[in-house]
């Protein structure tokens, strides 16, 4: 029989772990870290051996194959002894691929891929489709297609996800864009990030579509590296030749594969950033076959993400707006050029090799204010001081709140954009989230 180790035991792991028994592996599963009791009652469920807080090497290193969580760097020492070891390590994608025949609808970028993917998968789910949601959002795809498989996947895919991808097919690859983004886990190298990204397209077909935004600067350029063997259909919101989808005299158009049109104005999402990504969506549901009338009524009636420019509430006439999904400065830049009133930036966290540069003239332009939140505020002090706008620095939420309610006068904006990851002061992004709604909520 042959031995399987799941490295990580959350959701990707422990789906991952459930797929290989039922495939017939010995499967063994690891986690350094301490296991949430929700997983360690599933493995338990399925009688299937695992540890926690340690990796016992001499196990590990008897495996035919192993499937590592996206969330452990290639560089900690058990992955390097693995490897050394030449042992195959892969993703839960791509080992949960070998087992279904479902079509894969694969969405990527830096910045806007859980908002396309959630409004991909509305519109399949509204048009009747036998659809699963995976990847970054929704459950184990590995899960799935061991316990409730699709005819269909939507797959919101991270850099590190691709990383370990090889024999993976997207039937339909959407790439949204490509900035700086998650560099400490790339040698500080934008060219290896960005190659990363470029994997969805691998294995595609004359039978398959690649969409993506036709104007960003870094997917120009790596195309010229490349071979598209896929249908190319490019969008941008400034019509021109050749492009799949655009913004025409008020006018949301897709040309391919069939014509659609319907108001702009009628599009549920606000801000030019989410013109990009209703425009990628409708892309991927039209190329699916999916019937105008669905597409039309979805992208009317999409209500948005959380975590992603959530309108919170009002309080004494100052808006809260919850935008703790921006952990990079080009997900912050697009929330602050969305901001029509005076702006109080909240920033910080992990800095991941971030450079500010590209957010001054707009923080110059929009913000009244900027609140530092975080373990260690000195680059944002380096980074902003000398603008001259009124700074504040905290630690936690209900300091960084309290400074907010100082800066803010009635009709302004409290944005929580942060360009950072979450984990120096809260469990994650989405806790970061909730803290800032339930204290604005209560004032």
């Amino acid at each position: 029989m042959r031995k399987i180790v799941i490295l990580g035991a959350a959701e990707s792991g422990v789906g991952a772990a459930i797929l290989a028994q039922k495939q017939g592996f010995d499967v063994f599963v690891s986690d350094k870290s301490m296991i949430k009791p929700h997983y360690k009652d599933m493995l338990d469920s399925h009688h299937i051996e695992w540890e926690e807080g340690r990796h016992s090497e001499e196990r590990i290193l008897m495996a035919d194959e192993v499937v590592k969580s996206p969330g452990i760097p290639k560089e900690v020492p058990m992955v390097r002894k693995i490897v050394e070891r030449g042992i195959p390590v892969v993703s839960e994608i791509e080992f949960a691929g070998r087992y279904t025949d479902a079509k894969m609808v694969c969405i990527t970028g830096s910045n806007g891929k859980t908002t396309t993917t959630s409004l991909t998968y509305h519109i399949f789910r509204e048009a009747g489709l036998d659809v699963g949601l995976a990847g970054n959002i929704g459950h184990s795809l590995a899960l799935q297609v061991a316990e409730t498989p699709h005819e269909w996947y939507v797959i919101e895919l991270s850099s590190f996800q691709l990383d370990d991808m090889f024999d993976f097919r997207a039937n339909i690859a959407v790439l949204l864009n490509i900035t700086p983004d998650h560099l400490d886990r790339y040698d500080f190298c934008f060219d290896k990030y960005a190659a990363a990204k470029m994997r969805i397209l691998q294995n595609q077909t004359h039978d398959d579509a690649f969409i993506y935004w036709a104007a960003d600067p870094v997917i120009q350029k790596e195309l010229t590296r490349r071979t598209v063997t896929a249908q190319a259909c490019p969008f941008e919101i400034n019509e021109a030749e050749g492009l799949a989808g655009f913004i025409r005299n008020g006018q949301y158009v897709l040309t391919a594969p069939t014509p659609f049109e319907m108001p702009r104005a009628e599009l549920s999402l606000p801000g030019r950033h989410n013109l990009y990504n209703m425009l990628a969506a409708g892309l991927a549901a039209n190329q699916a076959g999916i019937s105008h009338e669905v597409i039309r009524r979805c992208l009317g009636d999409f209500p948005g993400v959380e975590h992603r420019l959530e309108k919170v509430c009002t309080a004494h006439g100052v808006h809260y707006v919850n935008d703790s999904k921006a952990t990079n400065v080009d997900a912050c830049y697009w929330a602050l050029e969305s901001m029509t009133t005076p702006t109080v930036l909240i920033l910080g966290g992990l800095d991941k090799g971030n450079d500010y540069e590209p957010l001054k003239p707009l923080i110059s332009e929009k913000c009244r204010a900027l609140v530092y939140m975080g373990v260690d505020n000195r680059k944002l002090h380096e980074s902003f001081d000398s603008m001259g706008l009124p700074v504040a620095d905290t630690a936690s939420m209900a300091d960084c709140m309290k400074a907010c309610v100082g800066f803010a006068k009635e009709g302004d904006t409290v944005l929580l954009s942060p360009c950072c990851a979450s984990f120096d002061l809260f469990k994650n992004m989405e806790d970061r989230g909730e803290q800032f709604k339930a204290i604005a909520r209560t004032l």
